[in-house]
C-alpha cells in the first residue's frame, strides 16, 4: 500500500528541499508502506537512537544529510553515544573508535539536535503529553513514551529515527493509532508476597518475565501497587529488552489503563499469566550467568539513573566504600547530573568510591577496566551485557549490589527472594 502524501510531503520527496530531506523522506515513504500505513502523520519531537557507533554505515549515512544541510523539523533529542563526552578518559576501546564515535556525535548536533546523549529523555524538563505523537528510538524510552506518558511512538530503530525527526513525520500506522494500543495478554501479580510487591528489584525481573511472554504484544499488568516513574522504568526497560514491548499497561497506574476493561478495549485476552513468587526468582536466575563468588565490578544506571536514583544510591554507600579490587559505576545524562552535581551527591558517590558515567553507559561502550563478573540491578544491562561486553553477569536488588560492592563478592538477601 503506498501511503497518500500531502504536498509538502511530495515536495520533500522530489528534492525541493535538497538531496538529504528527499532521502529522509524516501526512507519514511518506504517504511510506511511496508506499515501499511495509508498515510503520514505530524510529530511533535522525535529521540534519536542512531548515534550509538556500531560501525561506518551509521556515519556515511548521516554525513549524507549533513553534507546537504539538512536540519531537524521537530524538537529532538539524543541516545547516548558511544563515548563519555564530558569524562572521555573513561573509554577503553580502539582510538580510531573514538574519534569515529565523536564524528557520529558531532553530526547529529550539526543536524540541529539537543546533545542530551540519555537513554531517558523523559527524565528532561520537557517531555511529550498524554496523546501526543512522536518519533522515539531506543527502546526502553519507547515503552515509557507510550506507557507511562501516554504519547504515541511506534517502535523506531536507527535511520528511521532521523529521517522523521527531518521531515517530521511518521507513518500513521502501529502504536500512533488507538486501535493499537489494546493490551492482549494478561499478568496477574496480585498474589506475590508482599515482601516482593514493596520490592524495587520486582519490576526489573517482573519485565523479564512479561517481555518473553509478550513478543510484540501490548502487556496489561494487574494487581501492582502503587509505583514510581523509575519503578516503571525499569519495568518497561526489561520487557522491551526481553521481547520486542513497546508498551505496557500497568491497571490502575499508567494512564491509559484507568482499569482492565479500558486496557483490552472491551474484549477478551488473548491468554492470562499469574506471576508467582518462583517465577520471579526464576527471572532472577536467567538473568545471572554465575550465582555467586567474587566480583570486579557493580554497574548501576541502565537506562540512566534519575536524581531520585543517585541519590538513594548515596545513602546506602554513607560512611562505605567500595572493596579494593571492585569498580563501581552508575551512569546517567548529563542533564541529571548537572543536578547531582550541584546537590552535592556526585561527591558522595566518588568518596565512596563510585565513578559516574555520562553521555553512554556500561553495557556498550569499553569503559570497565576488568573482564570479571558485574553485579548488577539492571535487568537490561544483564540481559545485553554477556554478548556485548564479554562479562558474567549477577543480577540483584539494588540493596545487593551495595552490600556486594562493599564486601567484593555476591551478597544475597533470600528472605526477599524466599517466597
Amino acid at each position: 500500500m503506498t501511503p497518500q502524501l500531502t504536498d509538502s510531503d511530495r515536495a520533500l520527496l522530489a528534492g525541493d528541499s535538497g538531496s538529504g530531506m528527499a532521502l529522509a523522506m524516501r526512507v519514511l515513504t518506504a517504511v510506511a508502506r511496508a506499515m501499511g500505513a495509508t498515510e503520514l502523520l505530524d510529530i511533535t519531537g522525535a529521540h534519536i537512537d542512531g548515534c550509538l557507533y556500531q560501525g561506518r554505515v551509521g556515519l556515511d549515512f548521516v554525513e549524507r544529510f549533513a553534507a546537504d544541510g539538512a536540519r531537524v523539523k521537530v524538537p529532538t533529542t539524543l541516545n547516548v553515544g558511544s563515548i563519555d563526552l564530558l569524562h572521555p578518559e573513561l573509554f577503553q576501546g580502539d582510538p580510531a573508535e573514538a574519534r569515529a564515535s565523536r564524528r557520529l556525535m558531532q553530526i547529529y548536533e550539526d543536524l540541529g539536535c539537543r546533545p542530551t546523549w540519555t537513554c531517558a529523555p523523559y527524565q528532561l524538563a520537557t517531555r511529550p503529553a498524554l496523546g501526543e505523537q512522536v518519533a522515539w528510538a531506543e527502546s526502553n524510552a519507547i515503552v515509557f513514551a507510550n506507557s507511562v506518558l501516554g504519547a504515541r511512538t511506534h517502535r523506531y530503530g536507527d535511520f528511521i529515527d532521523i529521517c522523521a525527526a527531518l521531515t517530521g513525520r511518521a507513518p500513521a500506522a502501529g502504536l500512533h493509532l488507538a486501535e493499537n494500543r489494546r493490551a492482549e495478554i494478561v499478568f496477574d501479580v496480585s498474589h506475590l508476597t508482599p515482601a516482593l510487591l514493596r520490592s524495587d528489584v520486582l519490576f526489573p525481573a517482573l519485565g523479564h518475565i512479561v517481555g518473553a511472554g509478550s513478543g510484540s504484544a501490548v502487556p496489561a499488568i494487574v494487581g501492582l501497587p502503587a509505583a514510581t516513574e523509575d519503578q516503571l522504568k525499569a519495568l518497561g526497560a526489561a520487557a522491551a529488552a526481553a521481547g520486542a514491548v513497546a508498551m505496557f499497561h500497568a491497571v490502575g497506574i499508567t494512564p491509559e489503563a484507568p482499569d482492565l476493561e479500558t486496557a483490552l478495549h472491551g474484549r477478551r485476552p488473548r491468554a492470562t499469566v499469574e506471576v508467582t513468587s518462583a517465577a520471579i526468582r526464576n527471572a532472577r536466575d536467567q538473568l545471572s550467568t554465575l550465582a555467586g563468588g567474587a566480583i570486579t565490578a557493580v554497574c548501576v544506571g541502565t537506562p540512566h539513573a534519575s536524581l531520585a536514583e543517585m541519590k538513594r544510591v548515596a545513602e546506602l554507600m554513607a560512611g562505605r566504600h567500595i572493596a579494593t579490587g571492585t569498580e563501581a559505576y552508575i551512569s546517567t545524562g548529563r542533564d541529571i547530573a548537572a543536578l547531582a552535581d550541584a546537590a552535592g551527591i556526585t561527591d558522595q558517590l566518588t568518596a565512596a568510591g563510585f565513578t559516574v558515567v555520562t553521555d553512554t553507559c556500561t553495557y556498550v561502550s569499553p569503559v570497565l577496566r576488568g573482564a570479571g563478573p558485574v553485579m548488577t540491578d539492571s535487568a537490561k544491562w544483564a540481559y545485553y551485557a554477556p554478548a556485548n561486553i564479554g562479562v558474567d553477569v549477577i543480577f540483584g536488588s539494588l540493596s545487593e549490589v551495595i552490600e556486594s560492592a562493599v564486601a567484593g563478592s555476591v551478597r544475597r538477601d533470600e528472605r526477599l527472594w524466599s517466597g
